[in-house]
């Protein structure tokens, strides 16, 4: 497996722990929406909604902030995904779209990141 791939894992777990320790209840990881090729890092129950997190995991500062790696098209894809999600579990909650930030060990926890468009899928 690739470095990097090592280290988006690993960032990925920090986000779950981060999470798991601010009371958020983990519903899935990694989750694939049928028919497409969009995957929702994290899906989680807290603040009473449903949390989509995206977690971008740097080892270091030197490739930039890793925030600006969701850009429009990722934004695009996370909702559509996320509307897969709530139409496959029939989910009745408020949602938000949070970004983890990792970078090395430390987790930065972006909630309500961005707000989906009007018009995405």
């Amino acid at each position: 497996m690739a470095i990097h791939n090592d280290v988006g894992k690993r960032g990925e777990q920090l986000a779950v722990d981060y999470l798991e320790e601010h009371g958020y209840i983990i519903q899935h990881r990694n989750w694939k929406a049928p028919k497409s090729r969009h995957e929702l890092d994290i899906v989680a129950v807290g603040d009473n909604r449903l949390v989509v997190a995206e977690v971008k995991t740097r080892s270091g500062i030197k490739y930039g902030d890793p925030t600006d790696a969701v850009d429009a098209r990722k934004v695009n894809a996370l909702t559509a995904a996320a509307n897969s999600y709530v139409q496959q579990y029939k989910i009745d909650l408020p949602i938000r779209f949070d970004i983890l930030s990792v970078v090395g060990s430390t987790v930065e926890h972006i909630k309500g990141a961005f707000l989906p468009p009007l018009r995405c899928y």
